[in-house]
């Protein structure tokens, strides 16, 4: 059985004091209860940079002024294969917020636990951690 390919953009949004805006999932959605960088999946004909733009929009009420690839992370879950599009995001306008109602908080960079994040992500946080990034 061929499994579903998903590809989502992903935003690390980051303020001038270091501070990281996280999402935490729906109880009820897939991995649910660990916290996440806001972002989505892209739209038939949709480049990676388009998809974030529309679902920071969507998700957490900001417009991106200015993003920047960091990396490409490719993660294989039982049913699904899913390839996640890492952007840095350090320009924008309007506050983010849970704008799905999704609780949401600003966290020092070096405070963020890799373990409260889902798999696919913890690469990331942890070179957030080290100060890759």
């Amino acid at each position: 059985m061929k499994k579903k390919q998903l590809h989502i953009a992903v935003g690390i949004i980051r303020n001038a004091q270091q501070e990281i805006f996280i999402t935490q999932r729906a109880a009820n959605s897939h991995m649910g209860g660990f916290w996440e960088f806001p972002g989505g999946k892209l739209e038939v004909g949709e480049t990676p940079v388009e998809a974030l733009f529309r679902e920071l929009k969507e998700e957490i009420g900001i417009d991106v002024i200015n993003s920047q690839l960091l990396q490409v992370v490719e993660h294989e879950l039982p049913d699904r294969r899913i390839t996640l599009h890492f952007f840095l995001v350090e320009q924008w306008d309007c506050q983010p917020y849970g704008k799905e109602g999704q609780s949401s908080r600003w966290l020092l960079q070096k405070s963020l636990v890799a373990e409260e994040f889902p798999p696919a992500n913890r690469v990331i946080v942890d070179m957030l951690i080290n100060n890759v990034i």
